[in-house]
């Protein structure tokens, strides 16, 4: 079972302590046939850089298990399933695999390796029909066992034997032919060559340029160029100079394959001419393999480029282009849209609208007040009624709530690889699930005053109240005193009456147009504040609903990244 399929755990912080258990646990289960090859893990434990690497790569897969589909993490998790599998194996062995085309030579290679017939050769094709092993030491039953090679299939070599020094550690696999028409043993190879430390490649100046080899093999393999042999057998049926040119020619396949060689004590691949049938170039073959076999560093390169490559079919997934994020400007621009939508503009205009109709009614004269009274009693339904936007109106907003959040999502994941990006979206999606409803009810509290009272009236309404009753007063004292005249109760005189009617009549509407003039100030600033009030909750409930689930998103892909940067070796920007 993958690490993939066993379920990761799924947190911004991923839990490390049972998987690092497997990896650190210097007590692991190994390999104890042979008792002096007892297991020895490598190094104590996979340390340094490869152990930050498989650390970060269990990391990633954690964090990343519900925004990726498992088939673009299953390589990741079986890189985490090997490294924890060879771990708890011998490391005092190294696992080296001798692939090759159908009359390479490679079973006759690996019979003068260990200088006696271990695997068959001969005319009949394929010579090689299951894998053989042969180990020079004791001990790697384990590492064997987990190559699926039964015991009857393994094989020590009598020359040298324990002897040989320079061999001690070796395990040497001769397997199938790589081209061959039996699709069972082609997935013989395939399935070894994901489990062994390291490969010597055999070709023979025939099929040494064959496209299969290279494209379906080499290429794909190039990561592994440190961990990688590459003999040029049967060196003895070439004339003259033709295998150093054949040589050469081989080193440029290799080269344009992006298989790094080793060459003057540098890292890559090893290249060699030998002939395993007269025994040229065998010895320096067998130098190397001992050198390569006491470093007891194959299996931890292997893994590291294991890791390489898992990496680098992660990057689509992980590396965009840009800078990603969310801008104070798109936040901004966001609440702007919201407060569109929610008509603040209007609502602030309304409110404004309603604070200078309250001033007249209040300052007005009272004869106006009551054509006003009588004009609502003529109203169906006794009042006036509240304006309700028509259903159009309503549509249009919840377009606009909607269009809103595709804008901001769109900005958020802009520059994000397409999971991450589609996982921004769908968290912008999620938190705008029943926004508009929200913004609905926010709108009508906004309207009102926080303290649920009326406007606050400014110092001079007390004033332009009472000015206003005192003209209404003069009206009626002028009326009664013209009345007195009539009847002849008060002596007769029509001019003081008339006028002080007159001033009672005209000074009650200059006071009304000097209230409402005086009222545009306090009326505009109170439907500002109605609009700010309306603003600030329209963007208070986007960022909590849409714009904070987005950041989380954001910030589940930085540190993803992060991760990624770390397992990849290289330094990320991060955004």
């Amino acid at each position: 079972m993958s690490a993939v399929e066993q379920g990761w755990d799924d947190g911004l912080i991923a839990r490390r302590a049972n998987d690092r258990a497997v990896y650190d646990d210097p007590g692991a289960d190994g390999d104890t046939a042979g008792g002096d090859c007892a297991h020895v893990p490598i190094g104590g434990t996979y340390g340094g850089t490869l152990k930050d690497r498989l650390d970060a790569l269990r990391d990633l897969v954690g964090l990343s298990a519900t925004r990726l589909e498992p088939a673009t993490l299953a390589e990741a998790g079986r890189v985490l399933d090997e490294a924890s599998a060879r771990r708890r194996l011998s490391s005092r062995h190294t696992v080296v695999a001798i692939a090759g085309a159908t009359g390479s030579g490679k079973s006759t290679l690996i019979n003068a390796l260990a200088g006696v017939p271990v695997s068959e050769t001969g005319l009949r094709r394929p010579t090689t029909a299951a894998p053989i092993a042969c180990t020079w030491s004791e001990g790697a039953a384990g590492l064997l066992d987990r190559l699926a090679i039964p015991g009857r299939l393994r094989r020590r070599p009598l020359a040298g034997g324990d002897g040989d020094e320079a061999l001690q550690g070796l395990v040497l696999v001769d397997l199938p032919d790589h081209d061959s028409a039996l699709t069972a043993h082609r997935a013989q190879v395939d399935r070894i060559l994901g489990l062994v430390d390291a490969v010597i490649w055999v070709v023979d100046p025939e099929k040494y340029a064959d496209a299969a080899l290279h494209e379906r093999y080499l290429r794909p393999l190039a990561g592994h160029a440190d961990v990688s042999f590459v003999v040029l057998n049967q060196i003895d049926r070439l004339p003259g100079d033709a295998a150093h040119q054949v040589l050469d020619d081989l080193r440029r396949l290799l080269d344009e394959d992006g298989m790094a060689l080793g060459e003057h004590g540098e890292p890559g691949a090893t290249v060699l001419a030998v002939s395993a049938l007269t025994g040229e170039g065998v010895a320096e073959l067998r130098e190397l393999l001992g050198a390569f076999v006491q470093d007891r560093t194959a299996a931890a390169l292997r893994l590291s480029a294991d890791v390489d490559a898992a990496a680098l079919r992660l990057r689509p997934v992980y590396v965009g282009l840009g800078r990603p994020g969310l801008g104070e400007r798109s936040q901004e621009h966001f609440g702007a849209r919201l407060a569109v939508a929610v008509g603040a503009t209007a609502a602030g205009e309304a409110a404004e609208r309603e604070w200078r109709r309250n001033a007249g009614r209040a300052c007005g004269t009272p004869w106006l007040r009551l054509w006003r009274w009588y004009e609502r009693l003529r109203t169906p339904g006794g009042g006036e009624s509240a304006e309700m936007p028509p259903a159009e109106d309503e549509l249009t907003a919840r377009q606009r709530v909607e269009q809103a959040v595709r804008v901001v999502a769109d900005e958020a994941a802009h520059g994000l690889p397409a999971p991450w990006a589609q996982a921004v979206r769908e968290a912008a999606v999620r938190g705008a699930r029943g926004l508009p409803e929200a913004l609905d009810e926010l709108a009508v509290q906004a309207r009102e005053p926080k303290s649920g009272k009326r406007p606050p009236l400014p110092a001079w309404w007390p004033v332009a109240v009472l000015m206003q009753a005192s003209m209404t007063l003069l009206q009626i004292f002028g009326a009664l005193w013209l009345v007195g005249q009539i009847i002849g109760v008060l002596s007769p005189g029509l001019l003081p009456p008339v006028l002080v009617m007159l001033a009672g009549i005209v000074g009650g509407p200059l006071v009304e147009w000097a209230c409402a003039a005086a009222a545009r100030g306090p009326a505009h600033r109170y439907g500002q504040e109605t609009e700010r009030r309306l603003r600030e909750a329209a963007a208070s409930c986007g960022r909590a609903m849409v714009l904070d689930p987005i950041a989380a998103e954001l910030m589940r892909y930085r540190e993803v990244r992060q991760q990624y940067a770390t397992v990849s070796g290289r330094r990320l920007r991060t955004g």
